[in-house]
């Protein structure tokens, strides 16, 4: 699994990331939503980022952490805690819960693996 520098647009993004795949497919609502609210901007991540963060997780998940064949079954608390101890600015783990919550709920279904991510954010963000 890769790791990022403490704070980083990538740390930031990677979480955003996990939401946006969490549920087994990314659907242009919850794209549209990134877009509309400039989520790379606010991130400090290069327009075009969040794809490749979101195809560098996957690749993360697939190399022999999921056996089960879906890849959020290979995400566990303790890999939720290590990305969630990546952030810890304050404002920026603000803007990440912000775009997470957006995107869970663009296309109007929160599914439970969008749940357990959220949770995992407040839970270590309190």
């Amino acid at each position: 699994m890769r790791s990022y520098l403490r704070n980083s647009p990538e740390a930031a993004g990677r979480i955003v990331a996990l939401v946006l795949m969490s549920d087994g497919h990314v659907c242009r609502s919850e794209i549209e939503v990134l877009e509309r609210l400039g989520a790379h901007e606010r991130l400090g991540l290069a327009p075009g980022a969040i794809p490749r963060l979101v195809q560098d997780l996957c690749e993360d998940l697939m190399s022999g952490l999921c056996a089960t064949g879906s890849l959020i079954d290979g995400v566990d608390d303790a890999m939720l805690a290590s990305f969630m101890a990546e952030v810890d600015d304050p404002a920026l783990r603000a803007q990440v819960l912000e775009l997470a919550e957006a995107i869970s709920a663009a296309d109007s279904h929160l599914a439970d693996a969008e749940l357990t991510v959220l949770a995992a954010a407040r839970r270590h963000w309190a």
